[in-house]
């Protein structure tokens, strides 16, 4: 048994300088595609509350035809704001498949960040209308940021976009995050909000619906970020039976995604749209919903490309790790 062998470990400020939001898009997308085929696996999910407050959760999975296995443990712990630290933690581990042996340990923050920031925008690729000029945003935390930044990547159209703040309050930073590349203020009414906009992204904690199914107009898309844990949700009841349903996962959207609440919804896999399995056709009138609950496909396609720069740029800490 070797007795050389080291174990990577790449911290978050490692982490970020690795990433380019056109290569993450990319990688999503494969993890995506990866899925549709079956050629990779996503394990089922452990996502569970604890007696700290904190949500505690796993998410693994494979690609044995490219010797990639690994998994995501994450969560969210609320009561860390109060202490100055950021309430989503986790760590990415993966693996060798042949051996089972660690092959680095990545900090996840920033790769679930990007990851989901990127599978939403593909998300409006595929589902928004191209000239969708109006955007109304649920939330301002670190999600928030990088779909709306995905969302002006993507949508060259997007020029105006209105806010909804915890508690109705402006925020001030997240307004200067994105000054010079769209108009951008707080909403004072949600409903309005939502009534006058192309596309809207729900970026909450889920704590239940944000606005009324009456104010949705024909022809609006729906990025839903917040419904990742049995019982949270975004979207007000009787909209997902009116939209045309996307989600990343079938199984697992239906376990702790928007679709829990209506489970016999009709939906598509977005890997099936990429992939040309699935047709799609959007009708100017057609409301589109993605319900994004995350795989752990897209923390792994993400996760290599990190450890592969890593590598090249000699980047992170290697350890003694012998067997």
């Amino acid at each position: 048994m070797p007795h050389d062998a080291r174990l990577l470990l790449i911290d978050g400020a490692a982490v970020a300088p690795l990433l380019q939001p056109a290569d993450v898009l990319e990688a999503v997308r494969e993890a995506f595609v990866l899925h549709s085929r079956r050629e990779g696996r996503v394990f089922p999910v452990v996502r569970e509350a604890l007696p700290t407050g904190g949500i505690f959760g796993i998410k693994s999975g494979d690609v044995p035809g490219q010797g990639l296995l690994g998994f995501k443990a994450a969560g969210f712990w609320p009561a860390n704001r109060a202490a100055g630290g950021e309430p989503h933690q986790a760590t990415i581990l993966l693996a060798d498949p042949l051996t089972g042996r660690p092959l680095c340990v990545i900090d996840g923050n920033t790769i679930t960040t990007a990851r989901t920031g990127a599978a939403g925008g593909i998300g409006l690729q595929m589902l928004a209308r191209p000239g969708s000029a109006r955007a109304c945003v649920f939330g301002t935390g670190v999600q928030a940021r990088v779909q709306l930044d995905y969302a002006l990547r993507q949508l060259p159209a997007l020029r105006e976009v209105a806010y909804v703040a915890a508690r109705g309050r402006t925020d001030a930073a997240f307004e200067a995050a994105f000054a010079g590349r769209c108009r951008i203020a707080p909403a004072t009414d949600a409903d309005a909000a939502v009534a006058a906009a192309d596309i809207v992204i729900t970026a909450t904690p889920g704590g239940g619906p944000l606005f009324d199914a009456a104010a949705v107009r024909p022809g609006t898309h729906f990025n839903c970020v917040g419904a990742d844990t049995r019982g949270k949700r975004e979207l007000p009841a009787g909209l997902l039976e009116r939209a045309r349903v996307v989600v990343d996962d079938r199984a697992q959207a239906t376990q702790i995604g928007e679709t829990q609440w209506a489970p016999d919804t009709p939906c598509d896999e977005i890997g099936d749209l990429l992939d040309g399995r699935v047709a799609f056709e959007r009708g100017l009138g057609d409301i589109t919903v993605f319900d994004m609950t995350g795989l752990a496909l897209q923390d792994l396609t993400v996760a290599r490309l990190v450890h592969q720069r890593a590598l090249a740029a000699g980047a992170g800490t290697a350890v003694a790790w012998p067997w």
